[in-house]
């Protein structure tokens, strides 16, 4: 099969697959690429919703990464990183499953993928909340609050625009996922690192939701005026 076929094959596939949401964030390409690769090799008796489960599962081996962490050693974190890649793939492959197999459940796989995504990011907080001194704890809550604002963001977005979008501009659900799995890494590596970088990450998020709160109101401000 030459290239120009696979580059069709994989154009058509992505138009499918990838046709309820639109997507901005940095590892757009590479992320899609290995969607497409991954799809048709998942077996016919795993679900979307299975896969739903197993990107949930995962938010809880984060969770478990950070207990076994705090009460034992802190090389236990680096489990967390395997977590977060059980996570992306259940999270990235359950509703591209379901398009490619044509039989997506729109308005379910929406909703479901929310609560999924809510769940998973609580289990994480938890998490770090157990694992974090009792200084540096409330990031944890901050961090969760911060997400779940984002969260908020892109379903008012989806209401005002009818364009479903996950990524804050450049940085999505992936990009967020890499830079915990490297805050993981340096916390083994320098004790005491992953609350001045969590509290830097829950500061980037302030800002991000900040900026597209305003955009989003300028929105909803144009669409109120086109609609008067």
């Amino acid at each position: 099969m030459g290239k120009e076929t696979q580059l069709e094959d994989f154009n058509a596939i992505a138009q499918r697959t990838f046709s309820d949401r639109k997507r901005t964030n940095i590892l757009k390409r590479a992320e899609q690429l290995t969607i497409v690769f991954l799809l048709p090799k998942v077996p016919k008796f795993i679900s979307p919703n299975v896969l739903t489960f197993i990107g949930t599962l995962g938010s809880g081996f984060v969770f478990l990464a950070f207990v076994l962490g705090a009460y034992f050693t802190k090389l236990y974190l680096l489990l967390g990183i395997i977590g977060l890649a059980i996570n992306w793939l259940g999270d990235s492959l359950d509703g591209r499953l379901a398009y490619y197999r044509n039989i997506p459940r729109r308005w379910y796989g929406f909703a479901l993928d929310i609560i999924a995504d809510w769940i998973g990011i609580v289990l994480i907080g938890f998490g770090y909340y157990i694992y974090a001194d009792s200084g540096s704890q409330i990031v944890a809550f901050a961090f969760v609050s911060l997400y779940g604002w984002s969260i908020i963001i892109s379903q008012l977005r989806y209401k005002i625009t009818n364009e479903y979008s996950i990524d804050s501009g450049f940085v999505g659900p992936t990009e967020l996922r890499f830079i915990i799995a490297l805050i993981l890494i340096l916390e083994v590596l320098f004790h005491g690192s992953i609350a001045y970088l969590a509290g830097l990450i829950s500061i980037i998020l302030f800002i991000i939701n900040t900026i597209d709160s305003l955009k989003l109101l300028k929105l909803g401000d144009l669409k109120d005026k086109n609609q008067g």
